[in-house]
């Protein structure tokens, strides 16, 4: 017995009295529920783990940062030939594509020997296919630090394919040719 005439309980002869009284302890009622068992499908994250709703997007989508390097590409590209296309009409003709980079076969004929990797190429009209002006993308943005150059520089190289196309001089395609 304790001084005072009460007699001192220890922690867990207290919680076995409130047992047997019924009215539990959270110890013996959390250990005699079962654990329910994991979600069959995991659900969708409404949340990430610090409580924030999920992120969006960085950028909308009609905001040029969202567009990708190939798609900015292809539009400098269509930019060249609708601006010659006012002058050329007959450019409607004329297929315009945009590879990645040039194809190299060293057996074939169309190994490069000492030049540089091309820019471009042509290939021309046969059999109810129209003639092809191809626009190598790569090889274009390693030789261009800016866009402002990268467009210069993608107009130089249509305007020069156009012009093998056709037959002219790339200054009769463009007067503007060379210009810095």
């Amino acid at each position: 017995m304790a001084a005072g005439g009460t007699r001192a309980v220890c922690w867990r002869d207290a919680c076995r009295v409130r047992a047997a009284a019924g009215r539990g302890d959270y110890s013996s009622s959390v250990m005699d529920n079962p654990v329910p068992p994991p979600p069959a499908e995991p659900r969708p994250r409404r949340r990430d783990r610090h409580g924030r709703g999920m992120r969006g997007p960085v950028a909308p989508p009609q905001v040029p940062l969202s567009a990708s390097r190939a798609e900015v590409f292809a539009d400098l590209v269509q930019d060249s030939v609708e601006r010659l296309e006012r002058r050329w009409p007959q450019l409607s003709e004329i297929e315009f594509m945009v590879l990645e980079v040039p194809r190299f076969d060293p057996a074939g004929d169309e190994g490069w020997g000492d030049e540089a990797v091309p820019l471009g190429g042509t290939t021309p009209a046969h059999e109810g296919r129209p003639a092809r002006v191809i626009v190598y993308r790569r090889p274009v943005e390693i030789r261009t630090k800016s866009r402002d150059e990268r467009a210069a520089l993608v107009h130089e190289v249509v305007v020069e394919q156009v012009a093998e196309v056709l037959g002219l001089t790339p200054e009769t395609v463009d007067p503007r040719y060379g210009e810095d």
